[in-house]
């Protein structure tokens, strides 16, 4: 009796892709679909069977309209046409890449979104400041972010300063469904985003435009004139408020360690250190304003000084991971590779799946000469994180390593 087989699971299937695929490239995928017994095209026809949606971003062109693909798509559907429309994650799970799915929705710290988004950390942090974006959790005071947001706002961003008009984009955004990235979230990103093409929101201590993490401030009020023919009031009321920045005298300690953060971003670091020596004036045992004072003490090449306000960062607040990390980076730097590794073993204590301090120690390691133990952290980071330029050197590293060994 002949055994049975089944069938591959894309048999007789007609692929198409469309935006961009957050597990890998088009032409990979198109390889993918051929291995599982179906036909990759790059473009969408009547004998399209499949359509799959990108998860790293929206199908959106740089017009902001939805993919000309999905459209077309779309219309032959309305018009009694029978192409399914999937997301990536079920094209993933369609042909048994679970592991693939499970990458693509992993969650990111803003020095991964860094590296793979090539946007300062310093700019990361101050749109989570504004609430453009939202970690889906944090870990001893270290974000954890849904990359797919990350790079919406990003996405956003660049739509509106190409010159993309916001009712535009809304209108495609709108269209979209939740699973491609609609939904009120990136609505409100919007929002944020298209007040004078910046973005401004409001916390409990003002204004605050989160790209850049400046602080702004209403006029104090002023008592204004009974009305009369001479001082007509106004038809309506402007859309933003008119803001300055607020009086020194008058800023409180997460003022200065805002205003701070801003000088940062803009590359005025020595106007950064003196806001956050303010913050500090008021608040001597923030962790957090003692971490920006030693990143701008790093950015002068101050490397001591740095080091000690690290080390002040991690007196404050223990388990402050990134403190200890960067205390491992910097004495990795100044030629002390043991008390290197140290620093690094307390961040991997404190959180044995920080996947920086594994890169770093491992880096260290390799340094030394201790190929074996190294690899064990290589293999620990890009469990972790398997995108971007220090997972390919991760991988470069553990190739070289097996051919040495071999």
């Amino acid at each position: 009796m002949p055994s049975l087989t089944s069938s591959l699971p894309l048999q007789g299937e007609r692929v198409a892709f469309t935006g961009t695929l957050g597990s890998m490239t088009h032409a990979q995928a198109a390889r993918l679909v051929v291995e599982h017994g179906g036909e990759a095209a790059e473009h969408v026809s009547r004998q399209t069977t499949m359509l799959v949606v990108g998860e790293e971003g929206w199908p959106l062109e740089d017009d902001g309209q939805p993919s000309v693909k999905l459209r077309q798509v779309t219309e032959w559907n309305d018009d009694w046409a029978d192409i399914r429309v999937v997301n990536e994650v079920d094209f993933l799970h369609l042909i048994g890449l679970s592991e693939r799915r499970d990458e693509i929705r992993r969650l990111y710290t803003p020095a991964m979104l860094s590296r793979l988004l090539d946007v300062p950390v310093a700019v990361i942090r101050g749109w989570e400041r504004a609430g453009l974006i939202r970690p889906v959790q944090k870990i001893y005071r270290l974000p954890h972010f849904d990359f797919r947001e990350v790079n919406g706002a990003r996405t956003l961003s660049q739509l509106l300063e190409a010159g993309v008009p916001r009712q535009e984009i809304e209108r495609s955004l709108r269209g979209l469904p939740e699973r491609w990235g609609g939904g009120e979230r990136p609505l409100e990103q919007l929002e944020l985003l298209a007040r004078d093409k910046h973005v401004l929101a409001r916390d409990e201590h003002g204004f605050i435009t989160p790209a850049d993490g400046q602080r702004l401030f209403d006029f104090d009020p002023q008592e204004t004139p009974a009305h009369s023919e001479e001082t007509p009031e106004p038809d309506h009321q402007p859309s933003v408020p008119f803001l300055q920045v607020a009086r020194a005298d008058h800023w409180s300690a997460r003022d200065w360690f805002v205003e701070g953060c801003r000088l940062y971003t803009d590359g005025e670091v020595e106007r950064a250190m003196e806001s956050f020596r303010l913050c500090l004036m008021s608040e001597p045992t923030n962790p957090e304003a003692h971490f920006h004072l030693a990143e701008c003490l790093y950015r002068q090449h101050e490397l001591r000084a740095a080091l000690e306000r690290y080390y002040v960062a991690a007196e404050e607040d223990h388990e402050y991971l990134e403190a200890w990390t960067q205390i491992g980076c910097l004495h990795r730097e100044l030629g002390e590779p043991e008390a290197a590794l140290d620093a690094l073993d307390i961040a991997l204590d404190v959180h044995p799946d920080y996947a920086e301090a594994h890169y770093h120690k491992a880096e260290v390691l390799h340094e030394r000469g201790r190929g074996d133990e190294a690899a064990h952290h290589w293999k620990a980071y890009l469990e972790h994180d398997s995108r971007g330029p220090w997972a390919d050197t991760a991988r470069q590293r553990l190739a070289l390593g097996s051919e040495t060994d071999d």
